[in-house]
């Protein structure tokens, strides 16, 4: 009874909100196999490390049979690069990803790898996302429709991103890896499994939660214009790599920038 699911968490000076998306794992009707935890060599006087180490140690000593290990990098490679560090780690055959600021609701995995089991072709799902105020509870109800999952086309992606990272579960044995911090990671990563022609899927349930908002002033997508060129380098990447026309290129630059300007018309209005 356990999900054949590698959890990766990387963590940057999280110790004040680390536990919460711990605590969404363990309480998960179905537990995954394995958790990993990545300090991205966090500058907080070793507070996150110690609490990966206690957060171990007290996974271990309960005995829930889920096979716990972390990993400190010397440097700062960001949530990319520590992520890519446990997928290296990772032993089962399904990956999937929470940010040490977000957590899922108890029934993310259950629901999950039972869509995966009837749905062999998939490679990546994800399912959709809720943003609540800080220390929210998280709710135990699920709506009452019938889970569906919709396979995500290369133009909804290239209409808007169609998967957010707390959200995803994506097969171990793919050839691809988040690429550095000079890109939108995250992105970049789900486009090349969707041009790669490998079937994913978006489920139709709030199966992840967020603390904040996507753009907020502390995230790592807060400096609109800084994310904005990590967008348009990931564009230019996909066409020099020959993955996308010269006419798509210019088609996602002239949209992405639409999409900024809104978010900074949203951002003043607020």
């Amino acid at each position: 009874m356990y999900a054949p699911v590698s959890v990766i968490i990387p963590c940057y000076r999280a110790a004040d909100c680390l536990e919460q998306a711990v605590n969404s794992i363990l309480n998960q009707t179905l537990l995954p196999l394995e958790l990993i935890l990545v300090d991205d060599a966090s500058l907080d006087r070793g507070k996150t490390k110690a609490l990966i180490e206690e957060l171990e140690e007290n996974i271990l000593r309960k005995n829930v049979g889920i096979h716990v290990s972390s990993i400190f990098l010397n440097a700062n490679v960001g949530p990319g690069g520590a992520r890519n560090a446990g997928w290296s780690a990772a032993t089962q055959p399904w990956i999937a990803f929470l940010d040490a600021d977000d957590a899922w609701h108890p029934q993310k995995l259950e629901i999950s790898c039972k869509w995966i089991k009837c749905h062999t072709d998939a490679v990546m799902l994800g399912n959709l996302t809720q943003t609540l105020p800080k220390n929210s509870s998280i709710s135990q109800l699920l709506p009452s429709h019938q889970i569906q999952g919709e396979r995500i086309s290369f133009f909804q992606m290239l209409l808007a991103n169609r998967f957010f990272t707390r959200t995803v579960m994506i097969r171990r044995d793919i050839p691809f890896r988040f690429q550095n911090r000079f890109f939108t990671e995250d992105y970049l990563l789900w486009l090349e499994v969707i041009l790669a022609d490998m079937p994913a899927y978006v489920l139709n349930q709030v199966l992840a939660f967020s603390f904040r908002p996507e753009f907020s002033a502390g995230g790592y997508s807060g400096h609109l214009w800084a994310h904005e060129k990590k967008e348009l380098r990931a564009w230019c990447y996909l066409y020099y790599q020959n993955k996308i026309s010269w006419l798509t290129l210019c088609f996602a630059i002239s949209w992405s920038y639409i999409k900024y300007l809104r978010r900074v018309v949203m951002g003043y209005m607020r």
